[in-house]
């Protein structure tokens, strides 16, 4: 099967004209500030709108509309590659991350809403700048390609196989029949929600800017802040209950949150994975918390505080701080570290692995004792009292596979490189997650600035494999999916 690079450039066009869009709302803030980025980010946003407008110009016209699964997966990946390309551009020309190695490595770990960070001081970066750290994790979220299928249409494209590489192996429920509508709808909640938590933290005493960048690095899961030691800066009880709440429902799946605007109830209540997600987080709070208030000398709603707001951070793989949860209890910070493999909701903007992909684990693996003892009975795996088809059981089983496989590979490569055991792990888990803070010497109150440079290149790729679960860059490096059928 050959490639429709025309359409595939044309994509790519588009989404690196809408990036040097987003670079422009920061303008406001550079000339509200006047920190002396309002240049660099003037020639970031043009240098970027302009090489854009140019390829999806010229392969506009004799394009077909037929966009075929491979081209999907090779939009997605190089869409994600290209804007961290280019999203390197306003760190570079103001000076705040002068080295393409870093600033790279920034911009991938916002796209990708990591929060893996290499500025050791945050408060000293033009404000203008700062919010474009900021803006790409909002963007990449909720996939600036889901807003591309929002959009294709109108261009002449269809934009299944784009959603589909997008959220591979668990198939997107959808909200209306059309996949453009479900994409809409998804960016009215996600926008909806963005703005409220902004409102709320406004009047909790953030300042405006503060409560903006809060609010789209939450909803994304994102986890970078405008303050050195991020949320524990804030020390209102309010703010961090807000940014604990927002985290929660950042974490849910956004098809039960539509459903839930909507009062539908019951229907969040009946599906599995929200019960377990729910579950989890108030199980893990209660140990978190309990062992934080015996060993320390907080007091008891402080204690429970920090142990929620850790707890979510780390399960919805947001990565805000509070508490320096390396110096809790040892048998904390396993959790904390087993944490970091959890993952939250399926469809929300959380990396991870995903609760649903544990759970059809747990069940299958009991069913398969069943098996043992009933060899010729058919026995599916249900989930929401439905069997789930043979071909996603496998799906999940390879994924996991692979998932532990590559953090293993990739625990051995950094310590190769010359990283500390814990730092090793504490890194590759944080990336491959898309979680943030890890272990060692990339804890909650440290950065990746001693990361070797190859080590930060290694760690960008796995930031990318983790955000687009696997699969759809994995599928690029095998030789078949380069053959001509």
């Amino acid at each position: 099967m050959r490639f429709n690079y025309r359409v595939i450039f044309n994509v790519l066009g588009l989404l690196v004209l809408l990036n040097g869009a987003f670079m422009m709302l920061c303008i406001p803030f550079s000339l509200h500030f006047k920190d002396g980025d309002l240049i660099p980010l003037l020639k970031s946003g043009g240098i970027t709108m302009l090489v854009g407008y140019i390829t999806f110009a010229l392969t506009r016209k004799n394009r077909t509309k037929d966009l075929k699964k491979k081209d999907g997966y090779l939009i997605v990946t190089l869409g994600w590659l290209t804007m961290s390309a280019f999203g390197t551009l306003p760190y570079i020309l103001s000076g705040s991350i002068p080295d393409f190695t870093d600033a790279f490595f920034e911009t991938i770990s916002g796209f990708t809403t990591t929060g893996a960070t290499i500025l050791t001081d945050i408060e000293a970066v033009d404000k203008g700048v700062l919010f474009w750290r900021s803006l790409t994790q909002w963007i990449g979220g909720m996939g600036i390609i889901v807003l591309a299928v929002a959009i294709l249409p109108i261009l002449g494209i269809g934009g299944m196989q784009l959603f589909v590489a997008e959220a591979p192996g668990i198939t997107p429920d959808k909200l209306k029949p059309r996949i453009t509508e479900t994409a809409k709808r998804l960016w009215l909640i996600y926008v909806g929600l963005t703005l409220t938590e902004m409102l709320l933290l406004w009047a909790g005493g953030m300042t405006f800017y503060d409560a903006i960048n809060h609010a789209l690095t939450t909803m994304a899961t994102g986890g970078f802040s405008t303050k050195n030691a991020s949320v524990a800066h804030f020390q209102s009880p309010f703010i961090q209950y807000v940014i604990t709440l927002f985290m929660f429902l950042a974490g849910t799946n956004f098809t039960l949150t539509y459903f839930g605007l909507h009062g539908k109830f019951l229907t969040v209540y009946r599906n599995e994975e929200f019960r377990f997600y729910a579950t989890f987080c108030l199980l893990l709070t209660v140990i978190c918390s309990i062992s934080v208030f015996t060993h320390s000398n907080q007091g008891l709603e402080q204690s429970f505080r920090d142990g929620l707001f850790q707890v979510i951070s780390i399960i919805t793989t947001t990565g805000y701080v509070t508490a320096d949860y390396s110096q809790w209890a040892s048998s904390i910070v396993v959790l904390m570290f087993v944490m970091m493999f959890l993952g939250a909701s399926a469809g929300s903007t959380a990396g991870g692995v995903k609760i649903v992909r544990h759970i059809v684990l747990i069940k299958n693996s009991i069913l398969e004792l069943k098996r043992q003892l009933h060899p010729s009975a058919i026995i599916p795996v249900r989930l929401n009292k439905k069997a789930v088809h043979r071909d996603i059981t496998f799906n999940i089983l390879a994924f996991i596979m692979i998932y532990i496989s590559i953090f293993a590979v990739g625990s051995v490569i950094m310590a190769w490189i010359g990283t500390d055991f814990l730092t090793a792990v504490g890194s590759v888990a944080t990336c491959l997650g898309n979680i943030g803070p890890g272990l060692g010497e990339v804890g909650p109150v440290d950065n990746f600035a001693n990361i070797p440079d190859i080590g930060k290149w290694f760690l960008s790729f796995l930031m990318l494999l983790g955000r687009l679960e696997l699969f759809t860059v994995l599928i690029l490096l095998t030789p078949y999916f380069w053959r001509k059928i």
